[in-house]
């Protein structure tokens, strides 16, 4: 049976299958949970990532997690926040094509960092009720498959929204 949990701490140190990486479009590094990322996995990750081409907007890419725990990197791309309709459905999207891409490797165990609401500004509280309704509503629709999701909030501000979002959603 799937599930989900919401955690305070630093997503470079689960021990997972996979973690997801709130990246930029050049998948280079960055600020933020991308920059740390690419720090403690190492220099393979950059050279992997140069590869790829970069990633678009709400699509993603996976590598190998290197130094890291984990055995997987997911790279998105969330929005840039404008506060238009698009945005919203921008960072569903990301949530949804990170899950499509764990099923296809049989990937189980996940975390997600707050995707956007660094240097994107995409309002916490809207960006946690986002992540929660996309990833209940995709386990929802994929029942046979077993998600392990961990929402990693880097702050304790993060971490409330996510437990408030959690507490007014209804039972899976």
């Amino acid at each position: 049976m799937s599930d989900y949990r919401i955690i305070k701490g630093d997503i470079t140190e689960l021990e997972l299958d996979a973690i997801v990486n709130a990246a930029n479009e050049s998948l280079l590094g960055g600020g933020g949970v991308d920059g740390t990322i690419h720090k403690k996995a190492g220099p393979d990750l950059l050279k992997e990532c140069l590869s790829l081409n970069g990633c678009h907007t709400s699509e993603a890419k996976l590598t190998k997690g290197y130094r890291l725990k984990c055995k997987y990197i997911i790279h998105t791309v969330g929005p840039i926040y404008y506060g238009l309709d698009s945005d919203a459905i921008a960072l569903r999207d990301c949530y949804i094509n990170c899950l499509t891409l764990a099923m296809k490797h049989d990937i189980h165990s996940i975390a997600f960092p707050a995707i956007s609401t660094g240097a994107y500004r995409y309002p916490s509280k809207e960006a946690a009720e986002i992540a929660i309704k996309t990833v209940r509503q995709f386990m929802i629709s994929n029942p046979d498959y077993e998600f392990h999701i961990v929402f990693c909030c880097y702050d304790e501000t993060t971490y409330q929204n996510y437990l408030q979002i959690d507490q007014n959603s209804k039972p899976i």
